[in-house]
């Protein structure tokens, strides 16, 4: 069987039947690169210094942090030059507002007694000549570079006033050879993936509660499509829909409750709603045409779906409890994948434009549409929980990886690396 292309892909996503089996090569598992892609139009002139750390930290926190910072594609590093600083190290801010630097970083880590690690920084404003903030930590050695993520979010939002998401999670599905899929979690950034689940089968449309706790996704391990809600704790997992036909396209209420779901048990594609075990089924479209994709809006109040009802795939909105639905999209005849942003202003979705597939971001106030990928085969686009980045899928030389651009269009990322054909991706929420 040959790999499809993923228009081919994208086809059988229009056509709302289940993804087809990817095929790709057997290549080792590997840490996840990133590249940025594009820059902000303007960039934040910023100074991290080297800690004054203890030698056995497991990780380079202000090299985590330098990282996340310019992944973001708004801080500009200015060279903080070999020595460290401590956070309580006398430091001249006129000097380093003269190297360029309009804020520096400085701080410590150093390991306690009983093996934790104590980490300290302070963000000083160089033009200001003051403190902008100043925290410490107390960290565990696995939970390092998860807490150097955690600082890279407070200067993120003392600098630029928006949450970050660098602490975040996301969630994707690898494909290593023909019959080795995995679904992993990683941090935002790619790092510290880990395997959730390995199946001979595909697995598919990931999808995060809003608790973090729990993943949603599809599974072929049974010969079909079956749709199951997984732990990520404890690993335990539910198959919550299991009808007759296919069972596809999972998604979390906001509050958490219920699933909406496709499913085709009565001989249509069209879209459900359960709670969280399988139970209380109650359909929320009914007619002729093929209705896909769902996904609450972020109060709950409406669903958005694909639909081809109007003779193409476009996205539809109805009420939550279902009934009449309204045209949301009306440029192009295949948009596709739906994605509402946490304060439901912007749809993303994918589009075909010229024979391109891409990523779009609705206005929903405005109706003006900006398409904010430059590739040519993207899919299955998810909000970062700030609403400013969006991740998705992409292919580069044939192979699946994943992206981020920021929701402007301005900002670009490519995240290389398994090597696997990677697919699929969420953004998790923000931890509880």
């Amino acid at each position: 069987m040959n790999r499809p292309s993923a228009l081919s892909r994208a086809a059988t996503r229009a056509a709302f039947l289940l993804l087809a089996i990817l095929l790709a090569p057997i290549a080792a598992r590997a840490q996840m690169q990133v590249e940025i892609t594009g820059v902000g139009s303007q960039q934040f002139p910023i100074a991290i210094a080297n800690c004054a750390a203890d030698g056995s930290a497991p990780a380079d926190v202000p090299a985590i942090v330098r990282a996340d910072l310019t992944r973001s594609g708004l801080f500009r590093m200015v060279d903080p030059g070999a020595t460290p600083l401590s956070d309580t190290t006398t430091v001249s801010l006129p000097d380093w507002k003269a190297r360029g630097a309009d804020a520096l970083v400085v701080g410590s880590v150093a390991r306690l007694a009983d093996g934790r690690f104590d980490l300290r920084f302070r963000l000083l404003d160089t033009v200001k000549n003051g403190q902008l903030d100043g925290l410490s930590y107390v960290s565990t050695a696995a939970d390092l570079r998860v807490t150097a993520h955690r600082i890279a979010d407070r200067i993120y939002e003392k600098i630029t006033g928006d949450r970050g998401v660098f602490a975040t999670r996301i969630a994707y599905i690898v494909q290593f050879a023909k019959n080795s899929y995995e679904l992993q979690v990683a941090d935002a950034d790619g790092a510290n993936a880990q395997t959730a689940l390995r199946s001979r089968e595909p697995i598919i449309s990931p999808t995060w509660s809003p608790d973090g706790d729990h993943i949603a996704y599809v599974s072929f391990e049974s010969g079909k499509a079956v749709v199951f809600v997984h732990a990520l704790s404890s690993g335990a997992r539910k198959a919550v829909a299991n009808f007759r036909g296919s069972n596809s396209a999972p998604a979390f209420s906001p509050d958490g409750k219920s699933l909406a779901v496709m499913l085709s048990k009565d001989g249509n594609s069209e879209i459900y709603q359960m709670d969280l075990d399988g139970s209380n089924l109650r359909r929320l479209t009914n007619n002729s045409a093929i209705d896909t994709e769902p996904t609450f809006s972020p109060d709950g109040a409406s669903v958005y779906f694909t639909s081809d009802r109007s003779g193409g795939p476009q996205i539809y909105r109805m009420a939550a409890g279902g009934g009449d639905a309204t045209r949301i999209t009306f440029k192009g005849d295949y948009n596709i994948s739906p994605r509402i942003s946490p304060d439901g202003k912007l749809l993303a979705y994918v589009a075909r434009r010229s024979g391109l597939f891409q990523v779009v971001v609705l206005d929903l106030a405005s109706a003006q549409e900006l398409n904010v990928t430059d590739t040519v085969r993207d899919e299955s686009p998810s909000f970062a929980p700030n609403g400013r980045l969006l991740l998705y899928a992409t292919e580069v030389n044939g192979r699946g990886i994943l992206a981020s651009a920021s929701v402007d269009g301005r900002v670009r990322t490519h995240l290389t690396g398994p090597n696997g054909d990677v697919r699929e991706p969420s953004w998790g929420p923000y931890a509880k």
